[in-house]
């Protein structure tokens, strides 16, 4: 496994999206178990979290006590693991979401977060996106206030512009490590705030990092999507899942890029651990640059 750093933490180039494992049609806990121990064996030392990641209304906190029971249970070393979670959202348990990143919410939310977690502190808390209503100052505010108390060790924002991050920045200084917005090959709009944060030296971690890559081809290399993109033709060249080239595109696209794809079964996430090592020639980075297929 490469390693890629978030501030001066050094972890896995390829993360887990913990997400899949705690909401609609999540595995059982068992699998879900097996599932985070595979990373861990695969050497994936960064897992991606938040409090609003469940199904039913009333599990605030479900996966990321998951991860915890997950990690109790691991006969492995994980004192250099990396855990971020995020706060400012919410899940009625409809299917919707809900934005709330007022200080006192968040400030509420990190010591919830970290009670469940089970830590001395939150390694990465991230505000996981802003709030129309509040000011964005004021709820950076909370992140600078978290920092200050030592509940959270770094921070970090989601779904965020450019503004945003500069905002962010001039109040966070070497506190804020990362920005996490979505980015895939089919959905490429975040590319001013990977150039950006690049700049100031801020991990990015992509978000549904692939997007527009058929999760079939993965299960089922007869699916007729597999023909269908650069992405897949180069995946058959090199004898791996189309998933594995979009991850390794996206690592070439910049050092800071560290993406967490989520995952529900261990063949899943040892297919992206792999991406890790996994070299695209600057001719095949060439054409994978170019748009999907429409």
């Amino acid at each position: 496994m490469r390693y890629r750093t978030i501030g001066d933490t050094a972890v896995s180039a390829v993360g887990l999206g913990a997400m899949p494992l705690s909401i609609e049609h999540r595995p059982d806990e068992q699998q879900a178990i097996a599932t985070i121990h595979a990373a861990l064996d695969a050497g994936v030392t960064l897992i991606d979290t938040a409090d609003s990641y469940h199904w039913h209304p009333g599990e605030t906190g479900h996966n990321e006590l998951l991860i915890a029971r997950a990690l109790s249970r691991y006969g492995g070393d994980t004192s250099h693991l990396l855990v971020a979670t995020k706060g400012g959202r919410g899940r009625p348990g409809d299917g919707s979401w809900t934005v709330d990143a007022t200080p006192d919410h968040l400030k509420r939310a990190a010591q919830a977060s970290l009670k469940r977690l089970g830590t001395a502190a939150i390694g990465l808390y991230q505000l996981h996106k802003p709030d129309p209503a509040v000011p964005w100052a004021e709820s950076v505010g909370a992140l600078r206030e978290l920092l200050d108390a030592g509940t959270i060790r770094t921070a970090g924002i989601s779904n965020v512009s450019a503004d945003q991050i500069h905002e962010a920045h001039a109040i966070l200084g070497d506190g804020l490590v990362s920005v996490q917005n979505q980015y895939s090959p089919a959905v490429r709009d975040s590319e001013p705030e990977l150039r950006l944060s690049t700049k100031l030296g801020l991990a990015f971690l992509p978000w549904s990092p692939l997007g527009g890559i058929s999760r079939s081809s993965l299960d089922d290399t007869r699916d007729p999507t597999a023909a269908s993109t650069a992405f897949h033709r180069i995946a058959d060249v090199h004898g791996v899942s189309p998933q594995q080239i979009a991850l390794a595109w996206l690592l070439a696209r910049s050092p800071a890029v560290i993406p967490v794809p989520g995952a529900s079964r261990q063949a899943s996430i040892q297919d992206s651990a792999e991406a890790a090592e996994l070299e695209l020639s600057e001719a095949e980075l060439r054409r994978l640059d170019g748009p999907l297929p429409g």
